[in-house]
């Protein structure tokens, strides 16, 4: 039954390989269960109920993406927006967290309306092919800074010098090294489910020489979720003091969704003859009802996951790959405790040869072309150098237009990267800098 509804006989895979592809994007976004409430925690949300909204979100959208849309893609909420709410609507602006919910609840309105009539899906299309490989190169590129952070090959640095080489003594660092090198020996050999079997093997290596702790506890209790559930303020976010943070919000998850599935697409090859992601609505709607969901629950805006490239490259191609991670999601309101011991040097190694991978269809570039390779170099580099996706999407938006109309070449621009071109000034104009 599974076989015919997911279709895996058409996509040349098996049940097999869609659980271990579903486990895969699982372990390596499962950091989010307990470091997106504790950045909501800053802004005076209690952890505990943040966390179980996180989760149930994140298992709602992921389940949506595999039963409806039937892709590969996890939803959670997004890392860059939460920190958004917390430290600049929040603590910043000075505005209530329920009413920052309540700007993220109309966007999932907003988003749910123009998936609808198809107004994001034609959008989505009109986007040059260009762009697209740019979001899928830049993806790659902030995959692999992360991994990086993650595993503690590079740090923070000082001014004058943002980033500096980890220390190599740490046992921490040699175990990120260690886990980068088994995953990609493992790749070479092409031996099936090597990001996972890499991530667990290092994981256990680092419990057994104490290097992480075990967790103290394997089962608890998930903790109430009341004190966020339904405490959005929407009235209080339909205000012309309030738009800016509206807009932000509206237009970091359009474009963070939109450019992740596409992305993703380009590389799991998904995308047509045109460069197009057919049904393309279909995630899109998970994407804006699981964002709905969100705020109602309590957390913050959700959207398509880049950790699912992992997921892909273990073998998932399904929706199944999705239901088994949107599964994993629903066990961790008892299993948290196991879930968030896995350490990050075991994970973040995966995301550097994940973002190897992604930046592969660079080589599909014409580079000599200034006017196409100028946005795409913009695009990619922002995304990666200012960790926020939608800085570097945006940007794109912003100077493809301004690059063809230099070059002679307006007619090539489409009408809706005028529109994209349009609000993504306006983005930059609002945004609460």
């Amino acid at each position: 039954m599974l076989k015919k509804y997911f279709e895996l006989n058409r996509l040349g895979t098996s049940v097999k390989q869609e659980i271990i592809g579903g486990a895969t994007t699982f372990i390596t976004m499962a950091y989010i269960i307990i470091v997106n409430p504790k950045i909501l925690e800053a802004a005076g949300m209690p952890f505990g109920a943040s966390m179980v909204a996180t989760i149930i979100s994140a298992f709602f959208g992921t389940l949506l993406m595999g039963v409806y849309a039937k892709r590969p893609f996890a939803i959670a909420p997004y890392m860059g927006e939460n920190a958004f709410i917390a430290y600049t609507v929040v603590n910043v602006l000075g505005y209530s967290w329920q009413t920052a919910l309540g700007a993220i609840f109309i966007g999932g309105v907003l988003f749910t309306i123009l998936t609808i009539f198809k107004v994001r899906s034609w959008l989505a299309y009109s986007i040059p092919e260009s762009l697209k490989i740019a979001f899928a190169a830049g993806i790659g590129l902030f995959l692999a800074f992360i991994g990086l952070n993650e595993t503690g090959i590079v740090k923070i640095g000082v001014p004058g010098a943002p980033v500096h080489v980890g220390n190599f003594k740490d046992p921490a660092v040699l175990l990120g090294i260690f886990s980068f090198l088994l995953i990609g020996i493992l790749m070479i050999k092409k031996i099936n489910g090597s990001i996972l079997i890499g991530i667990l093997v290092t994981a256990l290596i680092g419990f057994i020489f104490k290097v992480s702790p075990f967790p103290e506890k394997i089962i608890s209790l998930p903790p109430d979720i009341s004190p966020v559930l339904l405490q959005l303020d929407v009235l209080g976010a339909i205000s012309w003091g309030f738009f800016s943070v509206v807009l932000v919000v509206f237009v970091m998850d359009f474009v963070d969704t939109m450019g992740t599935l596409l992305g993703l697409g380009y590389k799991a090859k998904m995308l047509d003859e045109n460069g197009n992601m057919p049904e393309i609505e279909k995630p899109m709607l998970c994407d804006a009802l699981a964002t709905i969901a969100g705020s109602l629950l309590g957390t913050s805006t959700t959207g398509t996951y880049i950790e699912s490239a992992t997921g892909i490259e273990a073998g998932g191609k399904s929706g199944l790959t999705s239901l088994v991670t949107a599964f994993l999601f629903l066990t961790a309101l008892f299993f948290a405790p196991l879930f968030s011991a896995i350490p990050a040097y075991a994970y973040g190694s995966s995301l550097i040869i994940v973002g190897l991978l992604m930046i592969s269809p660079v080589t599909n570039l014409k580079f000599d072309d200034l006017a196409e390779s100028i946005p795409v170099f913009v695009t990619m580099i922002l995304m990666c150098f200012t960790y926020n996706l939608g800085i570097g999407m945006t940007a794109g938006f912003v100077v493809y237009p301004l690059t063809m109309f230099f070059a002679g070449r307006i007619r090539q621009v489409s009408n809706g990267m005028w529109i994209f071109f349009v609000f993504s000034v306006l983005f930059y104009i609002f945004y609460p800098y």
